[in-house]
């Protein structure tokens, strides 16, 4: 499931799907791994979109500072039902906006006599699409106060992996599709929560993205007998 993602960082203040094609070619690019803070829109009190900074991953809340995360993605499939989400999944939904994301392949690790070391070490694949469009990646926010001020934290809501994302592993980020999609996503729309359930699927988007190994000069590690 997706563990790094990167955004141009003059999208921090992008309210509109639309204004994000307006980004410098020379824009800076900003990477977001988890319990960084992270730039996600939702709706404020009126029913108006802001942005607020989140920290990526649901934590065991300690006033003291010191936090452990515990959940990083909740499945689509289940995302309405599990205690840990169902709230923030029916009345706090986000986005963020992301230029690629990456999702990583777990390979087994063997010695160089070819014997398997029962370890596995993770290979780094980068997605982005071919034109440079944002993918716009549904999450859930939750809001809290342990003594430090109003805290917020979020997870990406994740689906089964697409044809060309399959090939490295079985999950994916919830894509959302253009203006009408994200308006439902994030309640400006009065509609059942069956429709906003129906967002949550598998876009196939092999045609319009691609994918490569993020750092080609990384081999898989040979470790030697002890």
């Amino acid at each position: 499931m997706c563990g790094k993602f990167t955004q141009m960082a003059s999208w921090r203040e992008v309210h509109e799907f639309s204004k994000l094609f307006a980004a410098r070619v020379d824009d800076e690019v900003r990477t977001f791994t988890p319990m960084r803070a992270v730039p996600v829109v939702h709706l404020d009190h009126n029913g108006d979109r802001v942005i607020t900074p989140m920290n990526w991953g649901f934590t065991d809340r300690r006033g003291d500072g010191r936090r452990t995360p515990k959940h990083m993605h909740a499945r689509g499939e289940t995302v309405h039902q599990l205690r840990t989400f169902t709230d923030a999944f029916h009345l706090r939904r986000g986005i963020t906006f992301a230029k690629t994301f990456n999702e990583g392949r777990e390979v087994p690790l063997a010695y160089e006599d070819g014997e398997r070391t029962g370890k596995l070490w993770t290979q780094q694949w980068t997605i982005r699409h071919k034109e440079g469009r944002p993918a716009v990646i549904g999450v859930i926010y939750d809001q809290f106060d342990v003594g430090r001020g109003p805290e917020c934290e979020f997870v990406q809501v994740t689906v089964p992996a697409n044809q060309l994302i399959s090939a490295i592993t079985d999950r994916m980020p919830l894509l959302l599709e253009g203006d009408d999609d994200i308006a439902l996503w994030l309640g400006e729309w009065r509609a059942p929560i069956e429709e906003v359930m129906a967002l949550i699927r598998t876009r196939d988007f092999s045609s319009d993205w691609e994918m490569d190994v993020e750092d080609p000069s990384k081999k898989t590690p040979r470790p030697k007998k002890r």
